[in-house]
């Protein structure tokens, strides 16, 4: 009895150590926040700047949803797209260490006009059509970052190690007083799914290589699933579209054709599988006969 006292007060005394832990995550959780939407408002200023205008007003920034800004502007400027990416690379890579995509759109028609990414791995990096200046109209401008902030990791991982730690003792002795009892009952195997001489680990959010195992983004493995599903069929760009961005409020083009780029690089370790480009329609996986 003695020893299950101490327990009891040993995780009474952790849970108010991972109360206060949880309180710090969603105090960082809310700086980052205002701390994000302020990066958002320097790059539209240095923006306008850029395009030689230093009155008009940057419109309050929107946070559309997950880790995605909106950032709007007051009257029509022109941008190079050479400029764009070193101011952005510039004011976001003091501050933050996650990857992030950049998307422009048209105001009046809401279609992407110019768009890439950028990774910490930066043979990850998508970049193109640069060095053409795009015309003055009225712009969006959309920044889709892929990670939180270190301090809010660290805090989270405190947080769950006290967890982990607390709720040990309490696991062993739960286990050693049934374990003659209670039969073992088998953990079901992750089901894995074959693509050429690669697995896709859906649950886990990888892809494995026969070297390596590579890690997915959430809107890369709902990709992958989807061409998984349909080996050698042409699936429309506009599927793809609603049913990996309609919750998104906004649907854009180019944000496809840049996961589109991301994956097949993930994809290149098996030459007998290649995401091929159907003019006109949409995307097929091809695999090779034999291969499935």
């Amino acid at each position: 009895m003695k020893t299950k006292h101490l327990l009891l007060s040993l995780l009474l005394l952790l849970l108010a150590i991972f109360g206060i832990l949880t309180a710090q995550i969603t105090q960082d959780d809310h700086f980052s926040l205002a701390r994000r939407e302020i990066l958002m408002r320097k790059i539209g200023h240095e923006m306008l700047l850029n395009a030689g205008d230093s009155t008009s007003r940057v419109l309050p920034v929107t946070k559309l949803n997950g880790e995605k800004y909106r950032l709007q502007f007051e009257n029509p400027f022109r941008f190079e797209p050479d400029t764009l990416v070193k101011i952005i690379q510039k004011t976001v890579a003091y501050h933050e260490t996650s990857d992030y995509i950049v998307n422009v759109l048209d105001c009046s028609k809401n279609t992407v006009v110019y768009g890439y990414a950028m990774a910490a791995d930066k043979k990850n990096d998508v970049l193109s059509c640069l060095g053409r200046e795009q015309v003055s109209a009225c712009y969006l401008v959309t920044v889709e970052f892929g990670n939180v902030p270190f301090g809010m990791k660290k805090y989270a991982a405190a947080a769950s190690l006290l967890a982990f730690v607390g709720l040990c003792p309490f696991v062993v002795l739960g286990y050693r007083s049934r374990k003659t009892t209670t039969p073992k009952i088998p953990k079901a195997a992750n089901q894995l799914v074959a693509i050429g001489n690669l697995l896709f680990d859906n649950d886990q959010k990888q892809l494995i290589t026969p070297d390596e195992t590579l890690k997915l983004t959430a809107k890369e493995t709902r990709l992958l699933a989807i061409f998984a599903q349909n080996p050698n069929e042409v699936i429309d760009r506009s599927r793809l579209q609603k049913e990996i961005w309609e919750d998104d409020g906004i649907i854009v083009g180019r944000s496809l054709d840049v996961f589109i780029s991301k994956l097949r690089k993930k994809l290149e370790s098996d030459v007998n599988v290649q995401l091929v480009n159907i003019h006109g329609k949409g995307y097929r996986l091809q695999i090779d006969a034999g291969k499935i």
